[in-house]
């Protein structure tokens, strides 16, 4: 077969690719369900990519996109060719099964994604253990839930609320606390749940609790007033960047001085447009992945280099995917042309086996699927994330 010397550092040849220019690095690359990597000759092994390029979810999926053609340039060797494909779901479930459909058709034999949660439980529910699928940021424990062969490169929602619980615990423990959440969407009420509970056994003073719809997501001043009034000096919210942005603009216009804190669904705050981002100064965020460390220099330069943007977790998570395919595939020592379906069961208990130095961590994966690896978190500082 062939060997990719194990544990490919993608740090070392990121700065290879940089020092060679962005036309080198991504020669060949184009947007819009196209293919990246290499040329599609008949001996590539064919990477498939779900997630929303349209609606309101846009962000996430462009960028995980993004991070996953990035990758399969980085990753494909003489031995080993990828040929990448990307169709668009719009954060539905219904459409992303349709396109898990359309890539089979292509001849998908891995899966990077769907995205986002619900698209990505309504795949998994369909691919019955025929096909590797490696989601950069669905992070319901439903994902994996009785599934051998799909795996999570993000943390679960309950490994989430844990770890802000114990990091608020550590370092602001004196905090009173309102947990505010969107009660109709599951990342955000699923995190909220875990975070509570560990609240509890780590013995945070929680003062008061919010909720609100992706319906009444456009003002939370009726919300900030309850948390101010019942003395809250930090809001700890789950939730995505754009509502985080409401938030931020309102608490402002009320005289409501709080740190707010949020997961890694509010990566991409300082992005939104419109928003004062000075209104994010101090914000804390539970996200594997900054920019700003210079541990991921080369990767953010190539990336700059080739989108003439900033990548986001979301394009580090989906990076991240495609180099765990690549060491599954080197674990498992397979025939890079047989299909997804008779190779999948041997991919998964090579996934079970590789420890990468990833872009987001060391990353491993337990039984369930679920990624294992250290939670870190941020705060931002004059537009960067710094080390919390």
């Amino acid at each position: 077969m062939f060997n990719i010397n194990s544990t490919l550092s993608r740090r070392n040849f990121l700065a290879g690719a940089a020092a060679l220019g962005s036309t080198a690095a991504l020669a060949g690359c184009s947007s819009g369900g196209s293919d990246g990597g290499t040329a599609d000759d008949g001996k590539t092994f064919k990477i498939g990519v779900i997630g929303p390029r349209t609606g309101a979810a846009a962000t996430y999926g462009v960028s995980a996109e993004k991070g996953a053609k990035l990758a399969a340039k980085d990753f494909s060797t003489k031995d080993l060719k990828l040929s990448l494909k990307s169709e668009d779901d719009v954060a539905d479930g219904e459409k992303a099964i349709n396109a898990f459909n359309t890539l089979c058709d292509w001849g998908m034999q891995a899966l990077v994604g769907p995205v986002t949660t619900g698209a990505a439980v309504a795949v998994s529910g369909e691919i019955a253990d025929d096909m590797l699928m490696v989601t950069p940021s669905a992070s319901s424990l439903d994902v994996t839930k009785d599934k051998t062969t799909v795996f999570q490169v993000c943390f679960t929602d309950p490994t989430m609320g844990a770890s802000a619980a114990k990091f608020l615990a550590e370092k602001y423990a004196d905090a009173k606390i309102a947990l505010f959440y969107n009660s109709g969407d599951t990342y955000s009420s699923g995190v909220a749940d875990a975070f509570a509970e560990q609240a509890k056994e780590s013995k945070l003073d929680i003062v008061d609790t919010e909720t609100f719809k992706d319906d009444s997501s456009t003002s939370f001043t009726n919300q900030l007033t309850k948390a101010k009034e019942a003395g809250a000096t930090l809001i700890f919210a789950p939730i995505y960047y754009t509502p985080a942005s409401v938030l931020l603009k309102n608490a402002k216009d009320m005289g409501y001085d709080m740190t707010l804190m949020g997961t890694d669904g509010m990566d991409g705050l300082l992005s939104v447009e419109g928003f004062d981002t000075s209104l994010a100064e101090g914000v804390l965020l539970m996200t594997p992945f900054s920019a700003d460390d210079e541990k991921n220099a080369d990767f953010v330069k190539a990336y700059k280099d080739a989108y003439d943007e900033t990548p986001n977790q979301f394009a580090a998570d989906a990076y991240d995917c495609v180099h765990a395919i690549v060491e599954a595939i080197d674990k498992a020592d397979i025939d890079i042309t047989a299909d997804g379906a008779d190779i999948a069961g041997d991919l998964a208990k090579a996934m079970r086996k590789i420890k990468i130095e990833g872009l987001t961590g060391e990353l491993t994966w337990n039984d369930e699927g679920q990624v294992e690896k250290p939670a870190t978190a941020y705060v931002i500082q004059d537009g960067k994330y710094i080390a919390a």
